[in-house]
C-alpha cells in the first residue's frame, strides 16, 4: 500500500507527521531518528525548553504583509530557517535526501547535506540551483577531506560546515534495543515488525541503495561492504579535532563557514576568532552528550559575547514556528530543522517533506502577523522573556 497522501495532508503540525512517521516505519528505523544518547535527557529538553520563553507582542503595527526572507551564509532564503545535514534519510524513505533537497529548493531556502548521507555531493548539486551547504568531518586521512572540499567546491555549494561534537559516537541506547543496523536487515527478531509495514520493507528490497555516498568509490574507507555509521565515526574521525584543524579547514574552503555543535560563549569567540562566519548551536539533536544544555537556552548569552559580526543559528528541538519566532528574538540569525522534516520524508517522502515546510512557513507567517512583526529583522529581545510561570533550578 503506497503512501497516503490523504493521511500526510491530515497532519496538522510537526507532532502529527512524527506519528505517522511513527506508523509507517519498523521499530529499528523509528527509533534510530528519534532516539537521542543515554537516559535523553538533552533530546527531551531540546523541544522543552522553548515552552520557558513568552512571546511579548505588539499591536496597532501594519501587518497587511508578512516578509519572511533572512540572510544567511551570505545567500538571502525566503524563511527564516533552513534545512539541516541529517545522515543515511534513505533508511526513512527510499526517496531519500533527494526528495528533501527538492522541496528546499521549492521553498527557496538552504540544504544541507551530511557526509554519511545517503546520495552524493554531485547528486545533490545535480538536482537543485538553490543555495547548498555541505557537512564535513575532519578524517584521519587529510585527503580524504580535501577531497570533499574540492566536490563541494566543484558542485557549487555556497557554504560549509565542520561538526565537531563527535569526537566519538553517543551511546544510543534505543538503536541497540531495537537492533538498528546499516543496511537494515531481514532477520528472525524483527521479520514480524518489518512485516507490519509493507510499504517501507517491498521498497527495501525494490530500491537497496543503503549505502554512504560520498564515500562509496573508496575502497579503503568502506572495504568490501557497506560501513555501518559507528563503524565510520570510530573508524574514519580523529578523535582528537582541535581549533588549529578547524582554523586550517576554514582556509581550506575560503568562503561562508559554520562551526556545528557549540553551546558556550568561549567556544563561539574562538570560532569568531579563527575565522568562522557563523556556529550552529548545537547538540546534535540529544545524540551525543547527554545532559548538555539546549541551544534555545544557549543563544541569548552567546549573542551578547559576539556581538553582531557572527552568525548563530540555532540548531535542535524545532518543532512549531512560534519556537522560530523565540530563538530569533533571543539572538539568533536563523534556525536549522532536521528531524522535521525527517518525520515528513518517512510520513509520506517528497510530499511528506513538502507537508513539514508548509506547516513551519504558515506558522511562521502567522505568529509574525500576531507578534506585530512583518520582517524577520523587526524581530527582537523585547519580543521574549523568560516564562514567570516557568519553575528554573
Amino acid at each position: 500500500m503506497p503512501y497516503s497522501k490523504k493521511k500526510v495532508n491530515n497532519c496538522l503540525n510537526i507532532r502529527d507527521l512524527r506519528a505517522l512517521a511513527r506508523k509507517n516505519l519498523p521499530d529499528a528505523m523509528f527509533h534510530y531518528m528519534d532516539g537521542g544518547a543515554d537516559d535523553e535527557i538533552t533530546l527531551s529538553r531540546n523541544t522543552q525548553a522553548f515552552n520557558g520563553y513568552e512571546l511579548l507582542p505588539n499591536y496597532l503595527v501594519d501587518v497587511e504583509e508578512v516578509k519572511l526572507e533572512t540572510e544567511i551564509f551570505g545567500q538571502i532564503l525566503d524563511l527564516p530557517f533552513f534545512l539541516s545535514p541529517t545522515g543515511m534519510n534513505r533508511l526513512f524513505h527510499h526517496e531519500k535526501e533527494l526528495a528533501v533537497a527538492r522541496v528546499a529548493d521549492s521553498f527557496g531556502t538552504l540544504y544541507s547535506l551530511s557526509t554519511v548521507g545517503t546520495s552524493s555531493i554531485e547528486e545533490i548539486s545535480a538536482a537543485i540551483d538553490g543555495p547548498k551547504m555541505f557537512q564535513i568531518y575532519i578524517h584521519k586521512d587529510e585527503g580524504l577531506t580535501k577531497e570533499f572540499v574540492q566536490r563541494s567546491k566543484d558542485a557549487g555549494y555556497q557554504a560549509l560546515c565542520l561538526t565537531v561534537d563527535v569526537p566519538t559516537a553517543g551511546n544510543r541506547e534505543r538503536e541497540l534495543f531495537y537492533g538498528m543496523s546499516m543496511p537494515p536487515k531481514l532477520r528472525y527478531g524483527n521479520i514480524i515488525d518489518f512485516l507490519k509495514h509493507p510499504t517501507w520493507t517491498s521498497k527495501l528490497l525494490l530500491h537497496s541503495d543503503f549505502k554512504l555516498a560520498n564515500v562509496v568509490a573508496r575502497k579503503d574507507v568502506i572495504g568490501k561492504g557497506v560501513i555501518s555509521l559507528i563503524d565510520y565515526f570510530n573508524t574514519q574521525l580523529i578523535p582528537n579535532v582541535t581549533w588549529d584543524h578547524a582554523q586550517w579547514l576554514i582556509e581550506e574552503w575560503g568562503g561562508p563557514f559554520a562551526i556545528k555543535g557549540l553551546l558556550t560563549k568561549e567556544d563561539a569567540i574562538k570560532a569568531q576568532n579563527i575565522g568562522a562566519s557563523a556556529v550552529m548551536i548545537s547538540n546534535h539533536g540529544g545524540r551525543q552528550l547527554d545532559s548538555t544544555p539546549a541551544p534555545v537556552d544557549c543563544v541569548a548569552e552567546i549573542r551578547d559575547a559576539v556581538g553582531d559580526g557572527l552568525e548563530l543559528i540555532v540548531d535542535g528541538g524545532i518543532r512549531r514556528g512560534t519556537d522560530v519566532l523565540k530563538a530569533l528574538a533571543l539572538g539568533a540569525n536563523a534556525v536549522s530543522i532536521g528531524r522535521a522534516y525527517l518525520f515528513g520524508l518517512a510520513a509520506g517522502g517528497e510530499f511528506g517533506v513538502l507537508r513539514a515546510l508548509s506547516l513551519l512557513k504558515d506558522e511562521i507567517t502567522r505568529g509574525m502577523a500576531l507578534l506585530g512583526t512583518p520582517t524577520v529583522k523587526d524581530i527582537g529581545s523585547k519580543h521574549v522573556r523568560l516564562s514567570k510561570t516557568s519553575v528554573k533550578s
